[in-house]
């Protein structure tokens, strides 16, 4: 009997998918069906990998029982739901949602967590390793975005388990903004924008230190302010590379 429900209820949900309508609240509850039973339909459907039909379940639970203690397990679910369904928006909603209406809940960090790893770019996509696209030179805002979440997460929750794997992105994604950094840097070279240069290259050291490409910026700012005439802050960019140069083959 259970089983002929579960089919009832999974054929309705695949109407409304077919219907387009992923948000639909029509029936797919039995007279007095309660949330937890919706819960664990959608729940089980995510655990078969079918994320799209277990966004169906939660959206109806969140519309048809707000205020019901598995709602909130329910929105984090979709979050989750959304970023394995590739609906990477989706999720930073959901997530921004979540940490708004529950500024308290044990779970805010999963959620920042979640958000974080819907603005990371772990690798080009397979359009750019295709055409071998430089990601240094592609302006990084998902990457900065991605930092900035990653950074609050780390500073909220620094005994989180989630923040071991943060840190470990956030040193990824310093490298890469670093390094676009200093790509702009040196297009400001080649142009003779030299004041502009030297600013970018700053911003590296002072904001992403430890990188391995401040070493790059400090041999701009050095060649820059040698350019300007700039003779005493060309020296101190000089022992600054010098240093760096020494702590970076210490690390290495």
């Amino acid at each position: 009997m259970r089983i002929l429900h579960r089919s009832l209820i999974f054929a309705l949900v695949s109407a409304a998918v077919l219907a387009g309508c992923a948000s639909n609240q029509r029936a797919i509850f039995q007279p007095g069906e309660g949330p937890e039973a919706v819960y664990e339909y959608g729940a089980a459907a995510m655990a078969d990998g079918n994320f799209r039909e277990a966004l169906l379940y939660f959206q109806a639970l969140q519309a048809r029982f707000p205020f019901s203690n598995v709602t909130r397990q329910a929105q984090l679910d979709m979050i989750y739901a959304y970023y394995r369904n590739r609906e990477r928006e989706s999720a930073i909603d959901a997530a921004e949602a979540f940490e708004r209406e529950n500024p308290t809940h044990p779970r805010v960090d999963y959620a920042l967590y979640m958000r974080g790893l819907a603005h990371f770019d772990e690798a080009p996509g397979w359009i750019e390793r295709m055409f071998k696209v430089d990601m240094t030179e592609r302006p990084p805002r998902e990457s900065m975005q991605a930092f900035s979440v990653f950074q609050e997460l780390l500073r909220r929750f620094p005994e989180s388990q989630y923040a071991p794997d943060a840190r470990e992105r956030m040193i990824f994604l310093r490298n890469r903004l670093a390094a676009y950094e200093n790509h702009v840097a040196e297009y400001y070279m080649e142009r003779q924008a030299y004041v502009a240069a030297i600013n970018r290259a700053k911003y590296v050291v002072e904001t992403y230190p430890g990188a391995p490409d401040t070493e790059r910026a400090l041999e701009i700012m050095v060649e820059a302010y040698e350019t300007l005439g700039m003779t005493d802050l060309a020296n101190d960019a000089r022992r600054v590379l010098s240093e760096t140069r020494g702590e970076l083959a210490a690390v290495q």
